[in-house]
């Protein structure tokens, strides 16, 4: 067996497995493949929300303007391959309160990227979208086999930089002026997860969204971090 750095026997290996539209279940998210009549209107409410025009500030689609041209988006997003779109349920609910979608699939290489997130006001930050990333990851490595997992964005979005960090994505630098989003330019930070890092990362997680971290009120108890020390 020839294993390589990034935890693949490459003596073997005949890529990945594409990512197909399966239902991802946990404690308090389900990632369900964008349907946009389950989900658009849910969605639409949820990208409308407070703080909408912070939110899309660096995402390629701008604030929909009504829910009418928000389905035929929701129609071409389902209808994708790459990216693939899942709608992030809120399992307390039963609503759809953001979205993810798994893109630049690279089943030869083994790699592909978590994006186009918008995880909405109910579910930012909290327990449902850190298992909605964890379900994510979780496919990718133990079910389909990939040695890399992407998480990129502006380098102007602090949030999304934190989020990354939060998660145990590791900073790999900023490609400059790598694209022209919405008319501006768009230096892009590179993070990642590799396979040899998972096992450990997964844990954090398993631990960290155990129902026994979390209080009455669903405050967590230990923060994510401290799992991984």
């Amino acid at each position: 067996m020839r294993v390589d750095e990034c935890g693949a026997d490459l003596s073997g290996w005949s890529g990945a497995a594409r990512p197909q539209r399966v239902v991802l279940d946990g404690f308090y998210a389900r990632l369900e493949p964008l349907d946009p009549a389950r989900h658009a209107r849910d969605l639409f409410r949820a990208a409308r929300a407070e703080g909408a025009e912070a939110r899309h500030r660096y995402l390629f689609d701008a604030v929909p303007a009504d829910e009418e041209s928000f389905t035929r988006w929701a129609e071409g997003a389902a209808a994708s391959d790459d990216p693939l779109v899942f709608a992030v349920i809120d399992k307390a609910t039963g609503r759809a309160e953001g979205r993810q979608a798994l893109m630049r699939i690279d089943p030869k290489h083994g790699v592909v990227e978590i994006g186009s997130i918008l995880w909405g006001p109910a579910i930012a930050r909290t327990r449902v979208a850190t298992e909605a990333l964890h379900l994510a990851a979780a496919h990718v490595f133990d079910t389909l086999g990939y040695r890399r997992f992407e998480w990129k964005c502006d380098d102007r979005n602090v949030p999304s930089k934190k989020a990354a960090a939060r998660f145990g994505f590791t900073f790999e630098g900023v490609f400059r002026c790598h694209m022209i989003v919405k008319g501006e330019n768009r230096d892009t930070a590179w993070f990642s997860i590799v396979r040899p890092e998972w096992p450990k990362l997964s844990a954090a997680f398993t631990a960290g969204l155990d129902p026994s971290n979390f209080d009455a009120a669903g405050r967590q108890v230990r923060r994510l971090a401290e799992f991984r020390s």
